[in-house]
């Protein structure tokens, strides 16, 4: 225990999970669902999200699934049976009500890389459930990595056109999207940048409300940049899910 609060590990489905209990939780129950990037980059320790989560009183949890992508697709990487989405819906969010008595809109997502995109995939698909996301760094087209070899995603589609289609550019719908998406990718960031600008100039010309920060620069790919991020994401969220709480329906 510090004086943020603890971070502690749980077993959920037969899955391991990273809890973070601020020393002072929100009365509300918000909670930040976190979806690791490619490498499993955990935040346990990592002073520059905790505090965050810390100063606004955001419970977090953060399942560890492996290089899959979070998608609604099965790999061995992650388990037999079960899609890393079917985790986050089956076993996760279950979790989340019955240890915090949390559920949506009281949930906001906040992804790194891979999970900033899995993020906004959730975000775009089922927006009634995730109003509210944050993605830093996200690795959208990630389907380009199958021509580049990379055995998970060759085992999980097809072909690269297959995974292309489950990309969350291709989750929007025009008439029926989350209220409240904040996302950012550091111009130095060579192999990412690009989609997430064109997921910006789409948003943009369906007129979907959004906010982004392109410009700002701080390392490139990685946690020097997430970590520089951390405030405005953080903020972000916690802002949105105190919005969609005093909505009216």
């Amino acid at each position: 225990m510090t004086q943020h609060g603890a971070w502690s590990q749980v077993d959920i489905g037969g899955h391991a999970a990273d809890v973070f209990e601020p020393a002072t939780p929100s009365e509300h129950g918000y909670t930040v669902l976190y979806l690791h990037g490619v490498r499993l980059g955990r935040l346990v320790d990592n002073e520059a999200f905790t505090a965050q989560f810390a100063a606004r009183g955001l419970r977090a949890i953060a399942p560890m699934t492996g290089p899959v992508w979070w998608t609604d697709r099965v790999s061995p990487a992650f388990d037999p049976t079960l899609s890393a989405e079917r985790h986050i819906f089956d076993n996760v969010l279950p979790y989340i009500a019955a240890r915090w008595g949390a559920a949506p809109p009281r949930i906001g997502l906040l992804g790194t890389s891979m999970g900033g995109q899995g993020g906004l995939r959730f975000a775009f698909k089922h927006p009634n459930r995730f109003p509210v996301a944050a993605a830093i760094s996200p690795a959208i087209d990630y389907h380009t990595r199958i021509d580049e070899g990379d055995a998970v995603l060759a085992a999980m589609y097809a072909d690269a056109e297959a995974a292309r289609q489950d990309t969350a550019l291709l989750q929007i719908h025009a008439l029926n999207y989350p209220r409240n998406v904040w996302f950012c990718c550091d111009p130095q960031d060579y192999r990412w940048h690009d989609s997430a600008d064109r997921l910006r100039m789409k948003l943009y010309s369906l007129g979907i409300p959004h906010e982004c920060d392109l410009e700002t620069t701080g390392g490139g790919h990685g946690f020097d940049y997430y970590n520089r991020m951390a405030p405005a994401a953080v903020a972000f969220l916690a802002e949105r899910l105190e919005r969609e709480r005093l909505r009216v329906p």
